[in-house]
């Protein structure tokens, strides 16, 4: 009988399985998503809550269900402008990924080059655009061109700086095996820094992509263009010219929705680019 209760149990293949199966909602990325909608959601419910109880007038405090109705009603009118706005940060964002990379390149073959330029590469970035903007409008006739010179002068310093670290972070025992193995720069620039400089690249692309859209906010607000072709900034400002504050919430509620889902693009960008043999992006 004690022989008999000796003999362990075998366990089989779908019980494995079972045991090694996690709740979804412990999985970290389920997490990340369900925990700032639910917080969101007990914000949008208190705000409801309190503009309905306290009766705030919608021309002060609209409430999210006005800002739901009246984002409904001006579809076409907010999300052309928003298509407006999309036009110039993309087309910031790659200018200043083209430029960027391409300065960063230049700064890590060069110590001097570097010592030399890269002081005015921060002075663009502590520069307010907004004192800016204004100058390049003057200087450039066509309002695209001139909106997307400001936004890339804004989205631009997180590129060369997160590239030049990432470049710069090499080991030392692997540089020094390329050396003793004879490679050219050409060899350690693309077969060893570009790889190590990949993930400081993508979090660079993280932060320079909500900049390029807030650089063509702030420029459309600058300048101050109407007609057909306008961005969200100008739906803003002619929603306050004309105390149509839910329009205005509105048009804020899609400027921040793009820039949530534009730093989403690049981290699932940086995933997908990462996961399969960098230790940032692996589980």
């Amino acid at each position: 009988m004690s022989r008999a209760m000796n003999i362990p149990m075998k366990v089989t293949p779908a019980q494995k399985a079972a045991a090694l199966r996690k709740p979804l909602l412990a999985s970290p990325r389920m997490q990340a998503v369900l925990a700032p909608m639910a917080v969101g959601a007990l914000l949008l419910l208190l705000w409801q809550m309190l503009c309905t109880v306290l009766d705030v007038p919608v021309y002060l405090v609209p409430s999210p269900a006005a800002i739901f109705r009246t984002l409904v009603a001006d579809w076409a009118l907010l999300f052309g402008a928003l298509l407006t706005t999309l036009r110039i940060t993309f087309l910031a964002f790659a200018l200043a990924v083209v430029i960027g990379v391409a300065v960063a390149f230049l700064f890590v073959q060069s110590r001097v080059l570097e010592a030399a330029l890269f002081p005015y590469a921060i002075l663009l970035q502590v520069t307010p655009i907004v004192a800016i903007a204004p100058l390049i409008i003057i200087w450039v006739k066509t309002p695209v061109i001139a909106l997307t010179l400001c936004a890339t002068m804004m989205a631009l310093f997180p590129i060369i700086s997160n590239t030049v670290l990432g470049l710069r972070s090499v080991q030392p025992s692997l540089l020094n095996l390329f050396r003793l193995n004879r490679a050219s720069r050409w060899q350690i620039l693309v077969r060893l820094r570009i790889p190590s400089a990949l993930p400081s690249f993508f979090g660079g692309l993280r932060i320079s992509s909500g900049l390029s859209l807030i650089g063509a906010v702030v420029a459309e607000f600058v300048a101050g263009t109407g007609g057909t072709s306008t961005g969200l900034a100008y739906q803003i400002l002619q929603a306050g010219f004309e105390l149509n504050i839910p329009r205005l919430f509105a048009a804020l509620l899609m400027i921040t929705v793009t820039g949530v889902l534009l730093f989403a693009l690049m981290v699932a960008l940086s995933r997908a680019c990462l996961s399969s043999w960098h230790e940032s992006e692996l589980e």
